[in-house]
């Protein structure tokens, strides 16, 4: 089939008008307020429905399911890019607790997976050990990770990987706004929030979705004259650089070794660091604005969430529903009980708001996260946020590696070495935070 400039550019205006679409339906329907459905949701579910793969009134062109790929790229490039100089003397306890915390959720949900998948699914459903991964790159990475995940295991030939990824975070949304919510109103009533907030309290811009005027914030600073260039356009043009160089990067690599196949996010991030060296060693990094870098990446995470649920083939998920419906159930009870049970002993300053951002960020996606933190605790007056955000950098490395290797390491069938490796680091980080009492004594529930 012959594709034209012109499928991209209806591909991008339909998409454009199931965004707008969501946004209306977001601002004008109560239900969807108070379950905070974000309007890229709302597009991926009527994308989902009218498109290919449901009714088919949306004609979307061939490359439709291919833009997650290249977007993906754009998010991972951006986290390196304007990124501020990290001072570790202002680490703090805090942000060990939290560093502790994603890690030992991350790596736990990405075991269990792999576990069950070893012991059940591929001898049970002759399903691909793989299947474990599933889970953990649906509900803790979103569909951005599912996106990435599914890139990897279709470059070693299971194809199937990348809609049950984007099923896998489909779920992971739902469960993060509805099962937050409801921990929420349980955990108000037992006051074990600190700063107990109402919904009909909430400014107005988080229920709608529409930021009135005098709340308004400023996107990013203009760091090039408009008369020389478009600041805004200078930034897409770092983003352009770093998906072409790391499509060649991975291009070239390939023709070396066509044994190795690497997904394009992983050379984007290198590129990104490479990049990022060479604009603070030139003093070029001041004019890279961060918030600008954000905004773009945001845009970029928006779109794979259209992209990937609108994609989704319903005959590969009925194919894999039970394994999928377990999976998920796993999912769900290993999130709640961390919640409940390590959330209190690891957090020693308002447990319940830095819980519930990590159930949101750990189920859904980080903007789910920081939604559910904001219901809570309305003015931020928690660290959850900073501390994250520090504590993060720290995650990045086990994230690229279980996007980018672990999906070798299982179809070369290496699951019981994944499963082993994990085990052993988070009983490590639990003795170690245990023996240097780091966790709380008293479980304050």
């Amino acid at each position: 089939m012959e594709i034209t400039v012109w499928d991209l550019v209806m591909d991008i205006g339909l998409v454009s008008l199931l965004l707008l679409i969501g946004i209306i339906l977001r601002a004008k329907i109560s239900f969807l307020q108070r379950i905070f459905m974000p309007a890229s949701f709302i597009a991926g579910i009527l994308g989902l429905a009218l498109g290919p793969n449901g009714i088919d009134v949306i004609p979307f062109s061939a490359l439709f399911e291919s833009y997650p790929g290249v977007l993906l790229a754009v998010v991972f490039g951006a986290i390196p890019l304007g990124a501020a100089k990290f001072n570790f003397k202002k680490a703090s306890k805090r942000i060990r607790n939290m560093w502790i915390y994603s890690v030992f959720f991350f790596l736990l949900l990405y075991g269990v997976g792999v576990l069950i998948s070893e012991m059940v699914f591929t001898p049970f459903f002759n399903i691909p050990v793989g299947f474990g991964l599933i889970l953990g790159a649906g509900f803790i990475g979103g569909h951005g990770s599912a996106a990435a995940i599914g890139q990897s295991f279709e470059a070693l030939g299971w194809h199937e990987a990348t809609t049950l990824g984007y099923t896998s975070a489909t779920v992971g949304m739902l469960v993060a706004i509805v099962g937050g919510m409801l921990i929420i109103k349980k955990g108000s009533q037992k006051k074990e929030t600190s700063f107990i907030s109402r919904f009909d309290e909430l400014p107005k811009e988080l229920r709608t979705g529409l930021v009135p005027t005098n709340a308004r914030k400023s996107m990013g600073n203009i760091t090039f004259s408009p008369n020389s260039v478009d600041p805004l356009f200078v930034h897409l043009a770092f983003m352009g650089l770093i998906v072409m160089l790391a499509y060649f990067l991975q291009q070239g690599l390939e023709s070396l070794m066509p044994n190795i196949n690497l997904p394009l996010f992983s050379f984007a991030i290198l590129i990104a660091i490479a990049l990022q060296a060479v604009l603070r060693i030139t003093k070029g990094d001041q004019y890279v604005d961060k918030n600008i870098i954000d905004r773009i990446s945001g845009t970029g995470a928006d779109l794979i969430v259209v992209f990937g649920i609108a994609s989704i083939n319903i005959s590969v998920v009925l194919d894999y529903a039970v394994p999928l419906i377990i999976l998920f159930i796993i999912g769900v009870v290993i999130a709640y009980i961390t919640f409940r049970i390590l959330a209190p002993k690891m957090f020693h300053q308002h447990w319940f708001e830095n819980g519930i951002f990590g159930w949101g960020w750990t189920t859904g996606t980080l903007a789910m996260g920081i939604a559910l933190l904001r219901i809570v605790d309305p003015e931020l007056k928690s660290t959850a946020l900073e501390d994250y955000g520090i504590a993060y950098l720290g995650l990045i490395p086990f994230e690229i590696f279980t996007l980018t290797f672990a999906p070798m390491i299982l179809m070369a069938g290496f699951g019981w070495t994944y499963i082993l490796l994990a085990l052993v680091i988070n009983v490590s980080l639990i003795m170690i935070a245990v023996k240097r009492g780091w966790l709380v004594k008293k479980k304050v529930v």
